[in-house]
């Protein structure tokens, strides 16, 4: 029980956290590689006599700057997850394909094996129960409480992969990159980036020297649900390339709409990163598995 207490908690987590994701149910965001090399040629110091709005731009360029060339993100993980007075841990894996997927497994500790696994893809979402031999696999829109809410893969891969995100845009171009207000006169060793979109509001930390993402925090308000926060740290940067990437990402989430507003935190520690590409970017799931109604599971879980 146990076992599926993990399971069933870090799917339902997965799932709610993603009401901070996007304003609009047709948003999706991703930083492509043109968009990066172009932010490469950036000035790290823009000159006195600049206008604040270039400045601004330039630096937005800079943080642009820092995403990872590399098409897959992939390391073994010690999960953590923290809800009320439960505090689990469990060994785990992350696997990330640039666009394609966000897959998060889960194993028992000491025997390694798999126990759940969580899958995003732009066009559905896959959960699986090993030990009980279930799964649902659902688009975004066959699912009330995802559609609803704004569901977006590529918001979601935005925060996995340590990027800035736009709701409404599949690439950031120039004049996305306008959208963002730079507190460049803070002062301090860190700059905030800002972006308010509808009932969303969205506020980077970043590392004024490298212009390296330390945190996102995403706010909604929603006339149905209530308020939600997400809140999104990263650390221990790894080199991936000539990039870096944070091998540790804790993310919080509270919502009015989930267990009275409980935070939930977890933390994701990497052990290594790597960019194997040797990986299926799909599971298959077998036909010994039983198929799920999402919206029945999805409501047991949330009232877990």
């Amino acid at each position: 029980m146990r076992t599926r207490h993990i399971v069933n908690t870090t799917i339902a987590l997965a799932l709610t956290i993603l009401l901070g994701a996007c304003a609009s149910k047709k948003a999706a965001t991703e930083v492509t590689g043109t968009t990066a090399k172009s932010a490469k040629s950036t000035k790290n110091t823009v000159v006195e006599t600049a206008s604040p709005e270039v400045k601004q731009l330039a630096y937005t360029k800079k943080v642009v700057d820092n995403a990872v060339y590399a098409k897959n993100i992939v390391g073994s993980m010690q999960f953590n997850l923290k809800t009320g007075s439960k505090d689990i841990s469990v060994p785990g894996s992350l696997h990330m394909r640039l666009n394609e997927v966000i897959r998060l497994q889960l194993f028992l500790p000491l025997l390694g094996t798999e126990v759940g696994r969580l899958e995003f893809t732009p066009d559905y979402v896959l959960v699986v129960d090993r030990i009980h031999k279930e799964y649902i696999q659902a688009s975004y829109t066959q699912v009330d409480f995802l559609n609803q809410n704004g569901l977006s893969f590529y918001s979601l891969q935005a925060l996995f992969w340590n990027q800035l995100t736009v709701p409404g845009t599949k690439t950031l171009n120039e004049k996305d990159l306008s959208r963002f207000s730079v507190e460049l006169d803070k002062g301090g060793t860190n700059v905030p980036l800002t972006l308010a979109n509808g009932k969303m509001s969205y506020r980077w930390t970043t590392e004024q020297a490298t212009g390296r993402i330390l945190q996102a925090l995403v706010t909604y308000v929603s006339n149905q649900t209530g308020r939600s926060q997400l809140t999104w740290d990263y650390s221990n940067f790894k080199s991936v390339g000539p990039k870096s990437f944070p091998a540790k990402q804790v993310f919080s989430f509270s919502s009015a709409a989930v267990q009275k507003g409980a935070p939930t935190t977890v933390t994701i520690s990497m052990s290594e990163v790597k960019t194997d590409d040797k990986w299926e970017a799909r599971t298959t799931v077998s036909n010994k598995y039983k198929r799920v109604e999402a919206q029945d599971i999805l409501g047991k879980l949330l009232k877990m």
